[in-house]
């Protein structure tokens, strides 16, 4: 059965694919719970969407970006813990080299390291993860970042044919 919609955003967060001029996907790889996730995170005050996902890419993977194209957002309703995220999603290449990351205390707690892969990989480690996840928070994660690997996968497919 599918939970309650909850009506209140607890937290608005940027996310989305970083693209390097291989056309390999930037994950990241969490070593405490060996998951991997998409670089991205939340908003703050003052900052549109699109300055947080810039930051959020620079912050996790060290890399200045520009955004390709805006995917949408996703709605992530954790009835459990009364909690919902609305995340704006985007596509967006690597500008320049990698510079120095700037990662929270928690972000090194969790063992934070940069993986470039290609697409077809990151998509199998998600759904790998998916699997194998008991966490109730972070099956929400890996599920969202699966989602839009996929979307991007289509797109790339679409614009290719």
């Amino acid at each position: 059965m599918w939970g309650t919609y909850i009506p209140i955003v607890s937290r608005y967060a940027s996310r989305g694919v970083l693209m390097n001029h291989k056309n390999e996907v930037a994950m990241i790889y969490m070593s405490q719970n060996g998951f991997n996730k998409l670089a991205g995170g939340g908003i703050e005050a003052n900052e549109t969407k699109e300055i947080a996902f810039m930051r959020e890419i620079k912050e996790e993977t060290g890399y200045a970006c520009e955004i390709i194209q805006e995917l949408g957002y996703i709605e992530e309703h954790k009835n459990r813990t009364n909690f919902c995220q609305y995340s704006y999603c985007f596509l967006a290449k690597v500008i320049g080299e990698m510079n120095d990351k700037m990662l929270t205390d928690n972000e090194k707690l969790l063992g934070f390291e940069l993986e470039w892969m290609n697409i077809d990989e990151a998509i199998k480690r998600m759904r790998q993860a998916l699997k194998a996840c008991e966490d109730y928070k972070m099956k929400f994660m890996i599920l969202r970042d699966q989602i839009i690997l996929e979307y991007v996968m289509n797109l790339q497919n679409s614009t290719s044919d």
